[in-house]
């Protein structure tokens, strides 16, 4: 079976409860005395009970007594009232001050609530930024990393070009030392021949001087082109030799701006590094202001909450001390009453 829903009547007597309890009337609290109901039923009835309540607070006794009695029980009335008025002012102008405070208070949290929501998105925002900018940075570090190694190779090839080269020409260089060497020999060999053969043309037949001096004339001839092809070698190697160190000296430039290279990129790596560090300490101080920023703003809602609290104590704790001091000022003018003979001559 279905329940019915809270009626105004529960919300009444709840009410009733928890001011006979000394405790200010609140949809929580009316929800927690009945055990059920939607805050939006209990709050609806909540409002009409204090607008009965205001409405009922000014309007006189009824008219349905004797006319002396009647202007007697007006007279209190407007006395009592007089008096819970006067007794009220103060507790009213309290309150008023306590709720402009309150309102207040609560203006400038949600203005400090504000600006921390603000400040935590741009911070937030920056903090976007900052990663995204880490992570271009290590990404440009790695792609630094890639290329020193890269260049590493690079230098360790050249290196071993280097010494290959080096290696070839001391080759070509010992080739030509070696080829001059044996030139030098095979020429003192050819004039030693020469000599020798010579010699023996002398000693053999001194007629044939005609025939020796064409002799040596072909063997200078012969010296001659050997000496000219030894001297076209010789030029060539040192053509080679010349076009060698050319190349030698090339690898060394390229070796020089390659190392240069490698200096520039390895300190834009240290650079990038440092900046990284950087970046991560600001990060942290940033998450730092983010917390310090999130807890003061718990401290203004939590001082809000507090003064709400006091706003409803006040609110509901002087109705009632008015209507105390309104009940005795009625018991001591019946008091008063019985005491006056006149009275009973009415």
């Amino acid at each position: 079976m279905a329940r019915i829903g809270v009626t105004y009547e529960d919300v009444q007597r709840a009410i009733d409860e928890l001011l006979s309890r000394g405790d200010a009337p609140s949809v929580q609290k009316i929800r927690e005395i009945l055990g059920t109901g939607s805050f939006t039923t209990i709050s609806d009835h909540l409002r009409n009970w204090r607008q009965q309540r205001e409405e009922n607070r000014d309007v006189p006794p009824p008219r349905g007594m004797p006319a002396a009695l009647q202007e007697l029980a007006e007279g209190l009335w407007r006395q009592a009232q007089e008096s819970a008025n006067e007794a009220l002012r103060h507790y009213r102008e309290e309150a008023d001050r306590k709720v402009e405070e309150a309102q207040e208070s609560v203006a400038d949290a949600r203005r400090q609530a504000d600006d921390a929501r603000q400040r935590e998105a741009a911070l937030a925002s920056h903090l976007s930024g900052t990663e995204q900018r880490l992570e271009a940075l290590s990404a440009e570090l790695a792609t630094s990393q890639a290329q020193c190694e890269t260049l590493k190779a690079a230098e360790n090839r050249v290196s071993t070009r280097l010494a290959e080269a080096e290696s070839l020409l001391q080759r070509h260089r010992d080739e030509a030392s070696r080829m001059a060497q044996e030139h030098q020999q095979a020429m003192q060999a050819c004039e030693e021949a020469h000599r020798e053969k010579l010699t023996q043309e002398e000693q053999r037949h001194e007629s044939a001087e005609t025939r020796l001096m064409t002799l040596l004339d072909q063997a200078r001839q012969e010296r001659l082109a050997s000496e000219k092809a030894a001297a076209g070698r010789e030029e060539q190697l040192e053509r080679r030799l010349e076009r060698q160190e050319s190349q030698l000296q090339e690898l060394r430039a390229r070796l020089a701006n390659e190392e240069k290279h490698h200096r520039e990129v390895d300190w834009a790596r240290r650079q990038a590094e440092a900046l990284a560090e950087i970046r991560q300490h600001e990060q942290s101080l940033l998450q730092a202001r983010i917390d310090e920023q999130k807890r003061h703003l718990e401290e203004q809602v939590e001082r809000v909450r507090s003064l709400e609290q006091q706003l409803y104590r006040c609110l509901w704790q002087a109705p009632k001390g008015a209507s105390e001091e309104a009940s005795d000022s009625n018991k001591s003018a019946g008091d008063n009453r019985q005491g006056d003979p006149s009275d009973h001559r009415l």
